[in-house]
């Protein structure tokens, strides 16, 4: 006996068939939704005037943004060495705070 399976997909708005899924980012949110082609034609136009005003960012550099990295800079153990000399207190790991780092540019 064989067996085939369909899978529906339904939209999360009305619940009508032949949904497709839909994924778009808000305030550093991704989301996904399934909607019928008319919701779909609904949510472009809505957003149709934002997307054309704003600007396109790559995957890459909004996943560098949304990560909880630090300052990104590769001269941290300098920082931290020029601030002990110093005498500033700074942790041997972690974030070094935004004042440290203007009072080493500074110094430099």
């Amino acid at each position: 006996m064989a067996k085939s399976t369909v899978t529906q997909i339904s939209d999360d708005l009305d619940g009508s068939k032949d949904a497709t899924e839909v994924s778009f980012a808000y305030n550093g949110t991704e989301y996904t939704i399934d909607l019928s082609r008319k919701n779909r034609t609904a949510f472009e136009k809505v957003l149709k005037p934002y997307t054309e005003a704003g600007t396109k960012v790559s995957r890459r550099n909004s996943a560098r943004r949304l990560s909880s990295g630090g300052s990104g800079r590769q001269d941290l153990a300098a920082i931290r060495t020029w601030a002990a000399q110093q005498g500033i207190e700074v942790s041997d790991r972690g974030r070094i705070s935004k004042d440290v780092i203007d009072r080493y540019d500074a110094a430099l």
